[in-house]
């Protein structure tokens, strides 16, 4: 669906957690008319009669113009774009159930940031397949994008990446506000693969923290996990300048360093001793991203003869029940070589 960029006002957030809340949020404040999907009819409720969403953002004001629904097809009559706000694991089982009721012409945003287990497909494969749409109704959002700094208002960056770049403008014009600047990017593959990787670079953070380690650590694990990242992006073609950007080192940094961030406070509580379940309970069930995306990463860069010795290690600890301690002597007894090699 190639031409000129055309004004989108109606859009649809498939998803009420905390990212799809403050992404409704910004399309809201943007001047866009948005409708939430939420699975809970009581949090549509809250949303539609309160303007709140106080299981995810407590304390945050949603604009008039949003409302919600537990009615997949009630939320998405007339839409003109979809944001698919679920996790990335869910994708395929959420989006096969509302496939049939997709607008025909309606833009595509993916929001979750994940490597699918089983089939190892970026967000936008596993859409492309499910909807059956061409590459170029896909938008992708990255970056340092932590929901509740955005929820308050926060300044804060994006990139909306998709091959058709005309409709990376739509979802771009569509969500830019006095606090929200997004910036195009045609480098789907890049943008994906930054923001599915960073989670468990985050979770490696994380566990460095747990073990009382101290600033020195974090940028190495960040600056490697970005060399991690870089590789894995040259081997599927992606482009170089897209790791540097706030796809890449924006998102990874944010996700690394901040305590929002459920990555890497999940690591945290791995490397203060916690099995996975124990911090499992502790995040009130809801898994970080990273601890079933190293699995699906790390088999995806097996496949393709891509070191990625970070993301071996969180697979290691997350599922092979290796010590966080053991994991970091490991990759500090590495064989010695080139930083860039």
């Amino acid at each position: 669906m190639a031409g000129t960029a055309t004004e989108v006002q109606r859009l649809t957030v498939l998803g009420a957690g905390s990212w799809g809340t403050a992404f409704a949020k910004v399309l809201g404040d943007a001047g866009r008319d948005v409708t939430m999907w939420a699975r809970r009819p009581e949090v549509a409720a809250e949303i539609r009669e309160r303007h709140r969403n106080s299981s995810y953002l407590p304390d945050i004001e949603l604009p008039e113009r949003i409302t919600a629904t537990a009615d997949p097809a009630e939320a998405l009559d007339g839409a003109q774009a979809v944001v698919l706000a679920v996790p990335s694991q869910t994708l395929r089982t959420n989006l096969s159930e509302w496939s049939g009721l997709l607008p025909r012409e309606a833009i595509l945003v993916s929001l979750a940031k994940g490597v699918e287990l089983g089939t190892l497909k970026r967000m936008s494969q596993v859409i492309a397949e499910i909807a059956a749409v061409d590459d170029g109704r896909i938008v992708v959002v990255s970056g340092p994008n932590l929901a509740k700094e955005i929820a308050l208002g926060q300044p804060s960056a994006a990139v909306v990446a998709c091959t058709d770049h005309d409709n990376a403008k739509a979802i771009q014009q569509a969500s830019f506000n006095q606090y929200f600047r997004p910036y195009t990017n045609t480098d789907v593959v890049g943008c994906e693969l930054g923001g599915a990787c960073k989670n468990v670079i985050a979770l490696s953070c994380g566990m460095a923290a747990g073990l009382g380690l101290g600033t020195n650590t974090m940028a190495t694990l960040i600056t490697r996990g970005l060399a991690e990242m870089a590789r894995l992006g040259a081997k599927l073609g992606a482009d170089p300048l897209t790791f540097a950007g706030l796809a890449g080192v924006g998102d990874l940094v944010a996700t690394c360093s901040s305590p929002l961030s459920r990555n890497r406070t999940f690591g945290e509580r791995l490397g203060r001793g916690e099995t996975l379940q124990e911090a499992l309970d502790a995040a009130g069930g809801q898994v970080a991203e990273g601890v079933k995306s190293c699995t699906s990463i790390r088999e995806l860069a097996l496949s393709l003869g891509v070191d990625m010795p970070i993301t071996d290690a969180m697979h290691r600890v997350c599922h092979e029940g290796v010590d966080p301690r053991r994991a970091g002597a490991e990759l500090l007894g590495r064989s010695q070589k080139h930083e860039w090699s």
